[in-house]
């Protein structure tokens, strides 16, 4: 072969290889972005988590969203919409009752189970938008005699509240005001007073406060004989720390050890050991974005180290649902859940579940104790 030719050949090799393994860097660099993405990580099942529910898992309603379970875990109270009323359904019959059917355009966000019975509503005085109405909602008593009217207990509340299971002590979000601009969001505790006919708030105390939006608290359950508090510290970016306030020391620990990462606590568990917990953790080998839209309910101990986590739906192992919401019954037997779909705003739902520890299927494997 004359030597310019054998010189030609040697360059266009060489130019191959150079060409050959940039293009392999650009592909293993676009590789990982797509992994990072979730497009190149475990895809997810096509089909209806509900035609495919476990032996452990029934159907309570077909509508509805955010179950509460009543103090004798015979009843679940949920709202039928966001911003509409408040139903009850029976765990044994199934049999439903509107709790506020009797209220003209009944505008409500959540209702709740006081310990003796009675019920506390969640909603705007006045709705003015989705987000505003969430962060600046009033509390309401309602007696559980039949035919009973929400009563205006006079509190603003932003979001969700927490209320003890033995005795009528109540914690909440109360966000910035004018006369106090340093403090963006504080919890504050009270005693629903009912002894005078008049529902009002008495006892109050601020337990925890935050500076600034890096950390917006949010009350959660009561734990270990109300000497306890689990609340969830909401950051940027969409997401959530779980923790602990003890209420005697006022010291905070940080449960769930997971920084950037979506894990909101709903429910506790009988003795305080553990919580049920909103999480995207599964998307880190199914994929998708992380957040608010690909969630399914974890179990995790107190501990204080995050890692003790048992997976506990698998609804967000089908592409556009997820599980959320979870509240756990006081004598630990079984949990109510709703279903959603991963495009909903946080919060809505299409109908409860019912999930039964006691018929609990073996873990399946794969993923962290999923």
């Amino acid at each position: 072969m004359p030597v310019m030719k054998l010189k030609a050949v040697i360059l266009y090799l060489l130019l191959f290889v150079v060409v050959f393994a940039t293009s392999l860097d650009e592909g293993f660099a676009q590789q990982t972005t797509m992994a990072k993405n979730g497009s190149q990580l475990n895809k997810r099942k096509i089909g209806d988590p509900l035609a495919n529910l476990p032996k452990n898992i029934e159907v309570l309603t077909l509508f509805g969203e955010r179950a509460d379970i009543s103090p004798d875990n015979k009843r679940v109270a949920y709202m039928a919409k966001t911003f509409g009323d408040a139903m009850v359904v029976d765990v044994k019959t199934k049999a439903i009752t509107c709790l506020t059917c009797n209220i003209p355009a009944a505008a409500f966000l959540r209702v709740m189970h006081l310990s003796n019975g009675d019920y506390l509503l969640i909603g705007p005085d006045k709705f003015e938008n989705t987000q505003v109405s969430k962060k600046n909602s009033d509390l309401y008593y309602l007696s559980k005699a039949e035919g009973s009217k929400p009563v205006k207990i006079g509190q603003k509340v932003s979001e969700g509240v927490a209320l003890s299971k033995t005795s009528m002590k109540i914690a909440f979000t109360e966000m910035s005001s004018p006369g106090n601009p340093e403090v963006f969001s504080k919890i504050v505790m009270a005693d629903l007073d009912l002894s005078n006919g008049t529902p009002k708030l008495v006892n109050r105390k601020t337990v925890i406060e935050s500076s600034d939006k890096t950390c917006t608290v949010e009350a959660q359950d009561f734990y270990e004989n109300d000497t306890r508090l689990i609340f969830f510290c909401y950051v940027p970016n969409g997401a959530f720390d779980v923790k602990g306030l003890d209420l005697s020391t006022k010291q905070v620990t940080n449960f769930s050890n997971k920084p950037d990462a979506f894990n909101e606590p709903e429910g506790i568990f009988p003795g305080g050991k553990y919580t049920t917990v909103e999480m995207d953790r599964q998307c880190e080998w199914l994929g998708g974005l992380r957040g608010s839209g690909n969630l399914d309910i974890w179990k995790m101990k107190l501990d204080g180290t995050g890692k003790d986590l048992v997976r506990l739906t698998y609804f967000n192992d089908y592409e556009g649902g997820k599980a959320a919401n979870p509240v756990v019954s006081t004598d630990g037997k079984f949990m109510a859940f709703q279903a959603a779909k991963s495009t909903d705003p946080p919060g809505m739902g299409h109908g409860l579940l019912l999930y039964w520890f006691s018929q609990t299927p073996k873990p399946r494997k794969g993923g962290l104790k999923n």
